[in-house]
């Protein structure tokens, strides 16, 4: 990667793909100050993300887009509606027939004759629809038309789109930005199937850029990668490679790429690549914190650090199910009189939001098989690959790992 004497230049370039990983669909009007800088520098940006990450970008005068790949199964982010709540197989559903709608009818359109064109769709893409015109089925569609405008693909020419959840007699006329749409969905994927594990593994596929791109997108594209995270090949090359790739991400998107014996992360100081902000306010987020501060208290490993000084390798810790219930009771009698009522009344709803927060954190994770697990070939190159086997340890329902430290309290604050 050329190095560029213009410091204002140069963060100006790191900017801007820091906000297309955020957001890698972006116009003027969701972006207005990131979206220029994309097109100022789009000649820059488009090579950079194609050499580093294998990611195509396309940049027009009216949308930027970047073209992402998966990072396989139980990776990723949901979409969710303005309430928080993630969106259900439903509406993703109601997402995907809409846009396969919106680019064939005229640019303006009455929602009563879009969603005759959405029904159509679904029945002759064989999606059961049990009642259509219930509201559930309406605050899916809702949720789903709130999205693409969300993107700037659909707009309010006359009423709004909410009022069809509560009336189905609503008069909504909608304008489609049809080019936008042709260019959201993922053209990589050529492959028809409809087994959706094989689908996730097409998404997946690194190409041509192999080993490198596969760790790089990990990095960019999660709050921690462990060891055990990555094949015994991507192990070998990340050693290899880790203090040019530290280089790299500082120059490319101005990160700091911190190594452990544990793993690696990319430390973003401004916090603008994710859309998770920890710690942070709120009930679930503060017992999240406190959670974790107990768990790292009573299950900090003694002997951790790295194999070649003559420790153990220590990516993560057992805890069960129990253990998380009762800590979490415990907290909940202490800050009842601060926490929201539908969180103290009974600790099952806030457990499932605390441990929803941590696993998306990569904190306190399903005690699941890894990459490294299931990674059954050996390096292509002749280089040492550092042993994960047993790393996680073994016996509990969940896994505190090992990036959890960085988030403990005194012992005084966890309880106070």
């Amino acid at each position: 990667m050329a190095y560029d004497p213009d410091p204002d230049r140069a963060e100006d370039r790191r900017t801007a793909a820091r906000a297309l990983l955020r957001s890698p669909l972006m116009t003027p009007v969701t972006h207005p100050t990131a979206f220029p800088l994309v097109r100022q520098h789009a000649g820059w940006l488009q090579p950079q993300f194609k050499e580093v990450l294998g990611y195509q970008l396309v940049v027009e005068a009216t949308f930027a887009r970047l073209y992402k790949s998966g990072l396989g199964a139980a990776s990723g982010y949901c979409l969710r509606r303005p309430s928080g709540v993630p969106f259900s197989p439903r509406c993703y559903a109601y997402l995907v027939l809409a846009l396969s709608v919106l680019v064939t009818v005229p640019p303006y359109r009455l929602l009563s004759e879009f969603l005759v064109d959405l029904h159509t769709a679904a029945s002759e893409a064989g999606v059961r629809v049990a009642n259509p015109g219930s509201i559930h089925e309406r605050r899916s569609i809702v949720a789903a038309l709130r999205q693409l405008m969300a993107w700037q693909v659909i707009s309010e020419v006359e009423g709004s789109v909410v009022d069809y959840a509560e009336d189905t007699n609503a008069k909504v006329l909608l304008q489609f930005d049809q080019e936008l749409a042709r260019y959201l969905a993922h053209r990589r994927i050529n492959e028809a199937t409809e087994d959706p594990a094989e689908l996730i593994a097409l998404a997946e596929q690194s190409g041509r850029g192999g080993t490198p791109h596969a760790v790089r997108r990990r990095l960019v594209e999660t709050s921690v990668v462990y060891l055990d995270d990555l094949t015994a090949d991507e192990r070998a090359w990340l050693r290899h490679r880790q203090r040019r790739e530290q280089q790299q991400f500082e120059e490319f998107l101005g990160l700091d790429m911190e190594i452990r014996a544990e793993g690696a992360a990319l430390i973003d100081h401004q916090s603008v690549m994710s859309e998770l902000v920890f710690p942070g306010t709120g009930t679930v987020s503060q017992a999240a914190l406190l959670l974790i501060s107990r768990l790292v208290e009573e299950h900090r490993p003694m002997h951790a650090g790295h194999p070649a000084a003559g420790r153990e390798l220590v990516i993560g810790v057992p805890v069960g199910q129990d253990e998380i219930t009762r800590i979490l009771r415990e907290l909940v009698d202490v800050h009842r009189r601060h926490w929201a009522a539908d969180y103290v009344d009974g600790v099952a709803k806030l457990r499932v939001d605390v441990l929803n927060l941590l696993g998306r954190l990569r904190l306190l994770v399903p005690d699941q098989p890894t990459r490294a697990d299931l990674d059954r070939s050996t390096p292509t190159e002749n280089r040492p690959v550092t042993n994960v086997d047993g790393a996680r340890g073994g016996g509990g329902e969940w896994v505190l790992l090992a990036a959890a430290s960085r988030f403990a309290v005194s012992g005084e604050q966890g309880r106070s």
